[in-house]
């Protein structure tokens, strides 16, 4: 299985199936609601390592690990979910303008509504895993793109703001707004994005094993303390 290979709608339906089976805590993430949570890990200014954020798609109790059959069953998944990120991912780097947020749709008085509730809440949740780092978006030039997202997925918004969410359609209106304005998101991050792994780096020279060895032997490296080790 690779990495980078799209899921199939049969994979697709697999994941959704199983995130909303009785084997899975009642808060556990729905497609749309990990859609937007794994969107906002693919977009963020830093990388967060898979260890960090996968327990939060099982619910809110860190204890809440779904009942898998097996390790194979729990690998699969797992490996479903990976897939579905860097799908995101790849996208938005490669054709950011065929990026498509996952919506909820119903029909609202006989008309098609979008609801993004839940997506947007799921990028939230993802954001506040690296919330520091997210704040320098929130004062520039396209601050404005990120209230959509606010309004629609945080979890207590302003008493004057609620007017803004009182209608299906006013909040149709908002999830528009989102799906064009991620592509602006992960633009404005990619210059500034730092992956979680760290480089080592030395700080004092390597020594050479045919140097003298730096515990003041007078010895050679190779004779004392680099005895043990593999010839280079």
């Amino acid at each position: 299985m690779h990495l980078d290979q799209p899921l199939s709608d049969k994979e697709f339906d697999e994941l959704d199936k199983f995130l909303l089976s009785d084997r899975t805590a009642d808060d556990c993430m729905a497609m749309d609601s990990l859609h937007g949570y794994l969107t906002a890990l693919a977009v963020g200014p830093e990388e967060v390592p898979l260890a960090e954020w996968l327990p939060h798609v099982w619910g809110e109790d860190a204890e809440a690990i779904p009942k898998f059959k097996n390790d194979k069953e729990y690998e699969r998944i797992v490996a479903l979910i990976a897939r579905f990120m860097n799908e995101i991912a790849i996208t938005l780097e490669v054709a950011p303008k065929e990026y498509e947020p996952l919506f909820c749709e119903h029909e609202w008085e006989g008309k098609p509504i979008l609801d993004g509730e839940a997506w947007a809440w799921g990028f939230n949740l993802g954001m506040s895993l690296r919330a520091e780092a997210w704040e320098p978006i929130q004062t520039s030039n396209i601050a404005p793109l990120m209230r959509p997202i606010y309004l629609l997925g945080a979890e207590e918004i302003e008493e004057e703001e609620l007017v803004l969410v009182d209608n299906p359609v006013k909040c149709h209106k908002l999830t528009i707004e989102i799906e064009a304005a991620i592509p602006e998101i992960h633009k404005f991050w990619l210059p500034h994005r730092k992956s979680a792994v760290k480089t080592v780096q030395r700080e004092t020279p390597k020594v050479g094993r045919n140097d003298d060895c730096s515990c003041g032997s007078g010895k050679k490296f190779k004779k004392c303390c680099g005895a043990g080790t593999a010839e280079d």
